[in-house]
C-alpha cells in the first residue's frame, strides 16, 4: 500500500476547496474571541462533536453558522493563510479555492473586505510558500438568480482577481439551469464557469451544467456513472470532475470509501481529480483523501500520479505553470 509519507510528498493540485470549509475549530474560536462573538459551543471538542451529520443540509447548517466569525479583512486573510500552510505541509503546488461572498455580504460584510483578505493571503502564499493559485467566486444555489446577479455586480471591480464563477450549496431542488442567465453574463465578462452537479443531484444536473452553463469543469460529478451516455461524453471530451472522496463518504453519497467509484471512473478514462472540499468538516486535506483511497481502494502509484496529472491539466493555471508542475510530478515519478 502507498504510504502516508509517499502520498504527502507527492506533488498535488487542489481544484475543489471551499475556503469557508477550511475553518478549523481552533481558528473559529480564536476569531470568535477576537470579534466578541458568542459561539453556541462550549469548546473545540464540543464543536468537533457537532461535525457529525448525515446529509448535505445538516452540514451546511453548521457551515454557515461557523462563517459568522468572519467579519474583517484580517479574518479572511487568517482563514486563507491557515489553509495555505496546510497545503505547504502536504506539498500542494497549486490551488483554486472557492469563496462564497453571499455568505458574508448577506451579513453586512462588504465584498471588498472578503476578497481583499483572501487575495492578500493568496499573494503571500505564492511569494512565501511557492503555491500558485486562481480564485473562483461561487453563487449560492438556494438563493435567487437575481441575488447572484447582484453578487456578480459587486465582483466587477475585482475581476482581475477572479478566474471563474461556480455554483454550490444545496443541490436538491436547485437545478443548474436556474442560473443560466447569470452564468452567461459571467462568460461575457471573460470569466470561466464551473458548477457543483451530480453529488446529491442526478446525472441530469451534470448534463445541464455542461449544456446550459457551459462549464469548464464539473465539481463532484460522481453520479455520472449512472448514465452510460454521459460517461462516454465525459471520456470523449475529457471534461474534468473534481471529486472529493472524504466528503462523499461523510455526506453518505457513498456508504463507505470501499464503495467509492473514483478509481473505476479513472480506469474508464474519465478525467477525475482528488480534492478535499470542506476539509475542516470532512476529516482531512489532500494527503488524507489520497491516503483513504490507498487504504480502502488499493490506490496504485500510477493511479495516484494520473490523478495529479488530471488535476494539473484541468487547472486554470497558464501553460507555463502547468508545464512546470508536470515536470515536478515527473521528477517525483523517477524516485
Amino acid at each position: 500500500m502507498l504510504t502516508q509519507e509517499w502520498l504527502n510528498q507527492l506533488p498535488k493540485v487542489e481544484l475543489h476547496l471551499h475556503l469557508e470549509g477550511s475553518l478549523e475549530p481552533e481558528l473559529m474560536f480564536k476569531l470568535a474571541e477576537r470579534n466578541n462573538i458568542q459561539l453556541p459551543f462550549e469548546s473545540v471538542t464540543h464543536l468537533r462533536e457537532a461535525y457529525e451529520f448525515d446529509n448535505l443540509q445538516e452540514f451546511l447548517d453548521i457551515y454557515y453558522q461557523g462563517a459568522n466569525v468572519l467579519l474583517v479583512e484580517q479574518d479572511f486573510y487568517d482563514l486563507t493563510w491557515a489553509y495555505l500552510q496546510k497545503c505547504h505541509n502536504q506539498n500542494v503546488m497549486h490551488v483554486e479555492p472557492f469563496f462564497d461572498p453571499q455568505t458574508h455580504t448577506d451579513r453586512g460584510v462588504p465584498f471588498e473586505v472578503v476578497i481583499n483578505g483572501i487575495c492578500r493571503a493568496l499573494k503571500d502564499g505564492e511569494s512565501c510558500l511557492g503555491i500558485s493559485s486562481q480564485l473562483i467566486l461561487c453563487f449560492l444555489r438556494h438563493l435567487s438568480e437575481q441575488a447572484a446577479f447582484d453578487t456578480l455586480a459587486m465582483a466587477e471591480p475585482f475581476l482581475d482577481r477572479i478566474v471563474a464563477v461556480g455554483l454550490d450549496s444545496s443541490e436538491q431542488g436547485y437545478p443548474p439551469e436556474k442560473f443560466s442567465q447569470v452564468f452567461a453574463q459571467a462568460r461575457l465578462l471573460g470569466l470561466l464557469t464551473v458548477a457543483h452537479a451530480g453529488e446529491e443531484g442526478s446525472a441530469d444536473y451534470i448534463w445541464t451544467a455542461i449544456n446550459d452553463l457551459k462549464v469548464s469543469r464539473i465539481d463532484h460529478g460522481v453520479r455520472a456513472i449512472e448514465d452510460p451516455l454521459l460517461m462516454t461524453h465525459l471520456v470523449d471530451t475529457q471534461m474534468p470532475l473534481t471529486v472529493c472522496p472524504l466528503s462523499n463518504t461523510k455526506l453518505r453519497v457513498f456508504e463507505s470509501m470501499s464503495k467509492h467509484t473514483i478509481l473505476n471512473m479513472l480506469d474508464q478514462g474519465i478525467c477525475v481529480t482528488v480534492n478535499s472540499d470542506d476539509p475542516a468538516y470532512f476529516g482531512g486535506y489532500m494527503t488524507e483523501n489520497f491516503l483513504s483511497l490507498a487504504q480502502y481502494l488499493d490506490l496504485s502509484e500510477p493511479q495516484a500520479k494520473q490523478l495529479v496529472l488530471n488535476s494539473i491539466n484541468a487547472s486554470f493555471a497558464d501553460e507555463d505553470r502547468k508545464q512546470a508542475m508536470r515536470q515536478l510530478l515527473g521528477v517525483f515519478s523517477r524516485h
